[in-house]
């Protein structure tokens, strides 16, 4: 039997709200046996922008990183917001080693093809250092990544938090039975934004289809719904997108399935 790993992004009003973010952390320590951290942070980022004039442009969902902005990210979040994040966590007792995807080159991306759409000094995932990631929780040490890659040539690339976390559980799916949950200040994905309980319990891929094109899905959801498809489809034993005080829990929010045959 494989063993278990959890596998938590946390993004949103959780980063920046600091009450937020310590029931995050209470939640995430009762998580039993190994699990990975994974963060974003674009609103402390895009805070940062404007206080410097610069300005924040998004496509789909995804931040337009130029060489201003790709500064920016990496202060933002492998600086202030990782260390933070580590800092907070060794006072809880749990004891973590904050990253980026230089470190130990641990996680090695390419510059995004600027056609059809120039997105700057954005990475996509080429490598994972699966092995170096499992020296760390073999240590009893719990990873906490932030969204900064490199090409292995010098150059820092802002990657999307959600795609990380992606392919970290793909990595680590190939010696052991991976869950991956995504995290934020809701209890899972919302049909209607002004009810908190209007919760959609599973979604599958026809599904996610038809939400987006009705706009249920949009804006930074996007990209997290796509990447839980692509999770599952290269093995991952569960994805969920669930709310902060049930992190810990077996199926927290709203859990992705499969396509099958009962949705044609």
């Amino acid at each position: 039997m494989k063993p278990s790993i959890q596998i938590i992004k946390i993004g949103g009003k959780i980063i920046n709200d600091t009450t937020l973010l310590d029931q995050f952390l209470q939640s995430f320590n009762q998580i039993k046996g190994n699990k990975i951290l994974i963060h974003g942070g674009g609103r402390a980022a895009t805070a940062f922008s404007e206080r410097l004039g610069l300005q924040v442009k998004m496509i789909d969902g995804r931040r337009v990183t130029d060489k201003e902005t790709l500064d920016v990210a990496v202060m933002t979040y492998a600086g202030l917001i990782n260390k933070q994040i580590v800092s907070k966590m060794q006072q809880m007792g749990i004891n973590a080693i904050g990253l980026s995807g230089a470190d130990g080159n641990i996680i090695e991306s390419v510059m995004r093809n600027k056609q059809p759409v120039d997105y700057g000094f954005v990475g996509d995932i080429a490598n994972v250092n699966a092995t170096l990631i499992q020296s760390f929780l073999d240590q009893h040490l719990i990873p906490v990544f932030c969204p900064v890659t490199h090409s292995k040539n010098g150059q820092l690339l802002n990657t999307n938090a959600d795609s990380i976390a992606s392919a970290i559980a793909k990595a680590m799916s190939q010696q052991s039975s991976v869950v991956l949950k995504y995290c934020f200040e809701y209890n899972g994905v919302l049909e209607n934004l002004e009810d908190e309980q209007s919760i959609i319990q599973t979604v599958t891929k026809n599904s996610a289809r038809e939400y987006i094109a009705s706009g249920v899905f949009a804006d930074g959801m996007i990209p997290k719904v796509e990447n839980a498809f692509k999770a599952l489809d290269a093995g991952i034993a569960s994805v969920h997108i669930c709310g902060i005080q049930h992190v810990h829990e077996d199926n927290p929010g709203t859990s992705f399935i499969h396509y099958n045959e009962m949705e044609q």
